[in-house]
């Protein structure tokens, strides 16, 4: 039984893709099997961020919280992307 729960976990695993000649992770949409754990490491501290804070947040505030340069107008785009992506998926509204 435990082969089979694993073989089903490895299958639902993110695959990784190519990109313009680069390897990424692909974000799965959220659905009942599939576990906040299988998101990589950056969009795992993305949704923790956002469950600390009292209500809604802004890309800004979720930086400053992660210690990204928010100054820099490049890296607050790529935050937010993240941002969109995650709620595009079904793991934050």
């Amino acid at each position: 039984m435990s082969e089979q729960i694993a073989a089903e976990r490895a299958s639902a695993a993110p695959a990784p893709g190519q990109v313009g000649g680069r390897a990424v992770m692909l974000i799965p949409h959220r659905v009942p099997d599939v576990e906040e754990t299988m998101l990589p490491p950056d969009y795992q501290r993305i949704l923790a961020v956002v469950r600390q804070a009292a209500g809604p947040v802004m890309a800004r505030q979720v930086g400053e919280r992660l210690g990204v340069d928010v100054s820099v107008r490049a890296k607050l785009e790529t935050l937010r992307g993240k941002l969109v992506r995650l709620v595009d998926r079904g793991w934050m509204r």
